[in-house]
């Protein structure tokens, strides 16, 4: 097994497989381990200390968010907590913003390779990361890696990563969109002892403060991750009183067991394959109107998963992620799909997984890249299209294909970095926090969630409007969910919001933008599924708002106002907004999941009546009429959509093969087998489509369409890009079932997204 690089002139090529067997792993013969477990702990006491375990980790966090004055803390929940053993395999990561947590155990493994020896790993020290290159996602996520002894030997390790308000850079609040190297991000800092013998280390704080335009409200946060792990320090510690260090180790071995024994379950009842997904980011720097390739692909071969990003575009501006990132996106949705059950005990099944990236890729990215926007780009378009590859690996399994998700809103974040002097007459930097509303994509047997939050952050939570205006000198004209904003499909995805406000009590607020997926829908849905929305800015110079708000006339919708319209590109910056300009910003939905004219016409209706789809589009998307009174006509949708279905077949094709149904690989697709070998088959009407050596989508009738017909939320592509995108669809040309879509460019070829291993 490979080990961990060697951090080499603070430049961390951690790019291996970063799953190290204990026995591999380098440490000093100063540093004790605790290794001495309870193999036999009876079940009450297991679980009563299970649970204890969870509880303590849930509670670090909630300590966090409690005690930071950030409302990056307080309202978006952006941290998360981890138990780790001695070893530093997973026992618990918590369910705030997961992608944090998901290399904390590859950053420990570091310290302790190369900190045990000198300053030397010992009870009452803590250690402060945020070096992207060991294991932060960015500059921002500041990790706090604190080891918990027990008589003398290191027990585990519990941790925790804030993002914090501002620790440097040329953007205020640490966000730099126009950044072309690391050099012009924030402070970084490979892990420092800054807690020795219990006592905060005041000249590495002073340093790390020293960056910040807001050196209190960091130091705040600081305070906050210290009061988390001490928290979760003396509750470990209580239930070491309590129980003995053998039994809780006991239980926290069986955690991690049987989390593996969970996942090894599921990948037994799966067949072996391949999967990949394709998407792209727009705009990797201001000015820029290219689109940049991300690659998302996952092997099975038994029980191992390997991930990989080869043909991904290489790294360029300020949109990457480093291997950090990457990895840690893609167990967010590893975790959610395959390790919900085990109560997010991710460890197990590492022990079986392979991150293989190709470094120097905007999602693997070599230093001294530019990643602080990282987050909002090239690692949400990493974690997103994972679902997609797992769930397609996952739905052959029956039991397993409920647990199938969708991709969700914010699959590429629509920024807004807003900094001036505020109410107060203070400087302050900022971001739009309420995109974090999201929504929950379509799942494989019922609907998506409207502004159901973002399922890398389970208890994620809207902020109130109240709670952005009392901080920052802002007010919101409105915030509301938008109709057709979710993906169309046989189960819709949830939607999404827009929220539109003015400044107030101030003269002006500088505005950048920092998006991605105002060009090409990022939210695509699955297995004929439709895409959501893309994102939007909508911006209004001189506009008529003062007097609408005079006559008493709230507007809640930016078509009532008056004024100059100006179209805001992805990247722009410094752009002033003045008390009566009004700025409007629009997240992407939930991905939709099967075929539209599949889905209960009745469901359409309610869906109208509710809002959630406009009267036009469940006519034009869904085939569904409804007459004057706006009552269903059964008679006339069932021929609508049935004239639809017969434009797809292609009538010289004749059903030339028939064999025994092996699996069920997607909604309508399935993989037979006869005396000549296997292949895929429509489950709709039987017709034989091609080979499994073959790509199945380029025998299929494949139709082309704008995005708007798709979505009538989605704008137009050439307003920001310069390349001319595809949305393709695969049909079954016997019957004409809509297998899958794609989003492509033009010269892009048709994606080989399933290599099923030959049934022999």
């Amino acid at each position: 097994m490979p080990r961990i690089s060697e951090l080499k002139d603070i430049n961390f090529d951690g790019i291996e497989n970063p799953y190290i067997p204990p026995e591999n792993l380098k440490i000093s013969k100063k540093l004790s381990l605790h290794k001495e477990f309870d193999a036999n702990v009876d079940p009450v006491t297991h679980e009563v200390i299970r649970h204890n375990l969870w509880q303590i980790n849930e509670e670090h966090g909630s300590t966090i968010q409690r005690l930071s004055g950030s409302p990056v803390a307080m309202y978006a929940l952006d941290l998360n907590p981890s138990i780790l053993t001695e070893e530093a395999e997973f026992v618990y990561f918590g369910p705030y913003m997961q992608y944090m947590s998901g290399v904390t155990d590859t950053q420990i493994k570091w310290t302790m390779e190369y900190r045990s020896e000198n300053p030397g790993i010992n009870e009452g020290d803590m250690f402060i990361a945020n070096d992207p290159w060991v294991g932060a996602a960015h500059q921002q996520d500041v990790m706090l890696l604190c080891p918990i002894f027990y008589e003398g030997k290191l027990f585990c390790w519990i941790a925790n990563c804030l993002h914090q308000y501002d620790i440097g850079g040329i953007t205020p609040g640490s966000f730099c969109p126009s950044a072309e190297s690391v050099f012009d991000e924030g402070l970084m800092l490979p892990p420092l002892k800054i807690i020795e013998n219990y006592e905060v280390r005041r000249d590495i704080e002073a340093v790390y403060l020293r960056s910040s335009r807001k050196p209190n409200l960091v130091a705040l946060d600081f305070r906050a991750q210290i009061a988390g792990n001490t928290t979760a320090r003396d509750r470990i510690r209580e239930l070491l009183d309590r129980y003995g260090p053998s039994i809780v180790k006991g239980v926290m071995r069986k955690i991690i067991d049987d989390s593996e024994k969970s996942y090894l379950a599921k990948m037994d009842s799966l067949p072996d394959g391949e999967w990949v997904d394709r998407t792209y980011i727009e705009a990797c720097r201001p000015g820029d109107r290219r689109t940049h390739r991300v690659i998302i692909g996952l092997r099975k071969e038994g029980s191992h998963l390997t991930f990989y990003n080869d043909g991904s575009a290489p790294q360029e501006g300020a949109m990457n992620a480093t291997y950090s990132g990457w990895r840690g996106s893609i167990m967010v949705a590893l975790n959610e799909l395959l390790c919900w059950d085990q109560y997010f005990a991710v460890g197990g099944a590492l022990r079986h997984v392979t991150f293989d990236p190709t470094p120097g890729t905007l999602n693997c990215a070599n230093y001294p890249a530019s990643v602080s926007t990282a987050p909002i780009q090239s690692m949400e378009i990493s974690l997103y299209p994972a679902y997609n590859v797992l769930s397609k690996m996952i739905y052959p399994n029956p039991n397993l294909r409920k647990d199938i998700m969708c991709i969700g809103g914010t699959s590429q974040w629509p920024a807004t970095l807003f900094r001036g002097i505020d109410q107060w007459g203070e400087q302050y930097g900022y971001l739009l926090i309420d995109p974090i509303g999201g929504a929950i994509g379509a799942f494989s047997s019922a609907d998506g969630i409207n502004t159901g939050g973002q399922s890398r952050t389970p208890i994620c939570q809207l902020p109130n409007v109240e709670h952005t205006e009392q901080n920052f000198p802002i007010l919101f004209l409105y915030r509301k969910e938008l109709t057709d904003s979710g993906g169309a499909g046989k189960f819709r995805g949830g939607l999404s919001a827009e929220s539109c406000f003015i400044p107030n009590n101030t003269a002006l607020i500088t505005q950048d933008t920092l998006s991605s997926g105002n060009a090409i829908p990022t939210s695509s849905g699955l297995m004929g599924g439709y895409p959501s929305t893309t994102n939007a800015y909508k911006f209004m110079t001189d506009s008529d708002v003062k007097k609408h708000l005079t006559e008493s006339n709230m507007p809640d919708d930016f078509s009532q106002l008056s004024g100059k319209k100006v179209e805001l590109q992805l990247r722009q910056e410094n752009f002033e907004q003045k008390p009566d300009d009004v700025y409007a910003v629009r997240w992407s939905g939930g991905g939709g999941f099967g075929d539209p004219l599949k889905r209960d016409p009745k469901k359409v209706l309610e869906d109208v009546d509710n809002f959630a789809v406009s009267q036009s589009a469940a006519c034009d998307i869904y085939g569904v009429v409804l007459d004057e009174t706006g009552q269903l006509n059964t008679v006339e949708t069932e021929s609508l959509r049935q004239s639809r279905r017969d434009k797809r077949i292609d009538r010289t094709r004749k059903i030339t093969r028939k064999g025994t149904v092996v699996v069920d690989i997607s909604e309508s697709l399935q993989i037979c087998s006869d005396s000549e070998g296997s292949f895929f088959a429509c489950s709709n009407c039987g017709m034989d489509i091609a080979s499994t050596d073959k790509n199945y989508k380029e025998q299929c009738v494949q139709e082309k369409r704008t995005f708007n017909e798709v979505n009538p939320l989605i704008g137009q592509p050439e307003i920001f890009i310069d390349d001319s995108v595809e949305y393709r669809s695969f049909c079954c040309p016997g019957c004409g079932a809509l297998f899958d879509n794609e989003i492509a460019l033009s010269s892009e070829p048709i994606l080989w997204d399933i290599k099923p291993a030959l049934v022999k």
